[in-house]
């Protein structure tokens, strides 16, 4: 059977690198899988992508030797379920602001004794070239459970979270969390204010022995969040980086025309 590497490479404490697959192509999942990224992440929270989409890029990801994950839309367990038995090599699950959330996420994608995963299906132990019996009692040790930091009240009740058994990583939703730091006006927090609270998940994760990540828009700022300690860092997306290199070939072709930027990550 094979194992989980960006697993492996967190417990050594490696940074690892990937970017969101938001396009739901398949096509574009194929390419991206055999350039060297280390995982790429499914977007299912915010793009209309269905489950029959996701099952084929998961498995043509796992088939190119990357490792796929998916952010569900909530920390349910059904979606959790649904997502893993489809053939993810894990989760990473949104708006995680309370233990409670955070636990009943982590059971979700654990069998029993560990968690209340229901047992079935066998398209997820294919993309651990494994039987369904090998993949039932390793998959425990495999799937990769990063839950999101995306609030002031996540942060604030960020190391009794990132305590918790199960817990392999954190991510932060940098557009999320700088919006859920807006005053009852409206208006948006400063940019050190929103930075003060990357930094409190950056410093709880290491106190808990939990990495750390975030998303980022450019590799240096990926490189730069990797210098501050964060392991597990996304960068950009298939559309993202699409569009930017649309960008730099219509500048050239039409320097005088104004364009705006129409993606954010």
């Amino acid at each position: 059977m094979k194992t989980n590497p960006v697993q492996e490479k967190l417990k050594r404490g490696e940074p690892t690198f990937g970017t969101w697959l938001s396009l739901g192509s398949l096509y574009a999942a194929r390419a991206l899988a055999r350039m060297g990224w280390d995982w790429l992440t499914l977007d299912m929270e915010h793009a209309p992508i269905d489950l029959d989409q996701a099952a084929a890029i998961f498995g043509a990801v796992a088939d190119a030797g990357c490792v796929p994950l998916v952010r569900v839309p909530e920390g349910s367990h059904h979606w959790i379920k649904r997502v893993l038995d489809a053939g993810a090599m894990g989760v990473v699950v949104p708006m995680v602001d309370t233990v409670e959330q955070a636990r009943a996420a982590i059971a979700a994608a654990k069998y029993p004794p560990q968690g209340n995963r229901s047992a079935g299906g066998g398209l997820a132990a294919m993309n651990f070239d494994a039987s369904s019996e090998e993949y039932f009692a390793a998959a425990n040790d495999q799937i990769l459970v990063v839950l999101q930091t995306e609030s002031p009240r996540g942060v604030e009740n960020a190391e009794a979270i990132y305590q918790l058994p199960g817990c392999d990583a954190i991510f932060i939703g940098p557009v999320d969390l700088r919006f859920q730091m807006r005053a009852p006006d409206g208006t948006f927090p400063a940019p050190e204010e929103h930075e003060a609270l990357v930094q409190r998940v950056i410093a709880a994760g290491r106190r808990a022995g939990t990495p750390t990540g975030m998303h980022t828009m450019d590799p240096q700022s990926a490189l730069r969040r990797a210098a501050q300690g964060m392991q597990f860092l996304a960068m950009g997306s298939d559309l993202r980086l699409m569009t930017q290199q649309a960008q730099a070939a219509l500048d050239v072709l039409f320097p005088d025309k104004d364009r705006r930027d129409v993606v954010r990550h």
